[in-house]
């Protein structure tokens, strides 16, 4: 990362870790340390929001140039990442919870905060894979991954599938997070083309063979397709294009589907069309969920929502939202 990313990323209250890598509080780790509400995914699958590392071991390199990013993706410095230039799993592991631990710092002082939580948040539990970049191109991802594991550490990774052979591989080595994510935006190539302005040569077809891999995976990982809509010139959820999705999301035979609500933040504000206008409400993101959900058929149903995020769970079985012990 040159000089002017790493500003980039310190005025957005970033901590750098190594050549490529960051770590950010999420806002909900704060609300959690305050007690004034929690993530919805420890809603949903029973993480802890205030022992959460929100981090990336990619942080500006990406495929993609997605309309929706909040990310700087004008900064993107592309999908190659050179192998003797990154760092280990184990550098990035411990820098990202030095600098974890950093951020917090602030909170010490703060009267309002739970110290008995902000004891806990030092060492983190949960590692959100996904603050920005692609962490598939990182090189030594699955290294990275069972060095979680080992330490007792849950792990949610982010895709875009555009790598299905790196997730292969993962696979063969037993390398897989806790729970994978494949970001589902588009429901036909050419809306695909428009929102993601991939620079990835056939990238429709590299991310449907992610959708057909996910079904191998299912034994060794959680697999959540995640769905952001948006409203607007750029709409991604009109009701022609259910059907697509569904046929799409049958295809990865997916453990849960998050449909989410576009938030109008960061750098996509100002991107045209990606206004506070392109915001669903959670009434509408709650309309097209049940739509989904109806297309889609058993075994899938509406599991749980998430009002204040704007998102509804759509899953196989209820039984299975929260996380065992044996599927870190």
């Amino acid at each position: 990362m040159n000089k002017k990313l790493i500003d980039n990323l310190k005025k957005q209250h970033y901590g750098i870790v190594g050549n490529h890598s960051a770590v950010q509080i999420c806002r909900w780790t704060k609300s959690s340390l305050r007690d004034e509400g929690e993530c919805y995914k420890q809603k949903f699958y029973g993480i802890k929001s205030h022992r959460c590392c929100q981090m990336s071991c990619s942080a500006v390199f990406c495929q993609n140039k997605c309309i929706h990013c909040w990310r700087a993706i004008e900064l993107t410095s592309g999908d190659d990442m050179k192998k003797e230039e990154t760092n280990s799993p184990k550098e990035i592991i411990e820098v990202c919870i030095k600098q974890q631990r950093k951020l917090l710092s602030g909170f010490n002082g703060n009267e309002k905060v739970n110290k008995k939580k902000l004891k806990e948040a030092q060492e983190p539990m949960q590692f959100a894979i996904s603050l920005t970049g692609e962490p598939t191109l990182y090189p030594k991802i699955g290294e990275l991954i069972s060095l979680l594991r080992k330490r007792g550490k849950t792990s949610f990774l982010v895709t875009n599938g555009l790598n299905p052979g790196i997730l292969s591989k993962l696979n063969k080595e037993r390398e897989l997070p806790t729970q994978l994510y494949l970001s589902l935006n588009s429901p036909n190539e050419k809306l695909y083309n428009k929102w993601h302005n991939s620079k990835t040569k056939n990238a429709w077809k590299k991310f449907n063979e992610t959708l057909s891999l996910f079904p191998k995976l299912k034994e060794k990982t959680r697999t959540v397709i995640r769905m952001t809509l948006v409203k607007g010139i750029n709409s991604n959820m009109k009701d022609e294009f259910v059907k697509d999705y569904a046929e799409l999301i049958n295809k990865s035979k997916s453990d849960f589907i998050e449909v989410k609500g576009y938030m109008s933040v960061g750098y996509a504000r100002n991107r045209k069309g990606m206004g506070y206008d392109a915001m669903p409400t959670y009434e509408e993101v709650q309309d097209y969920a049940e739509k989904i959900e109806k297309q889609l058929g058993k075994p899938y149903k509406i599991l749980d929502e998430h009002e204040f995020s704007r998102v509804i769970l759509i899953g196989r079985d209820k039984k299975r939202m929260k996380i065992k012990k044996g599927e870190i």
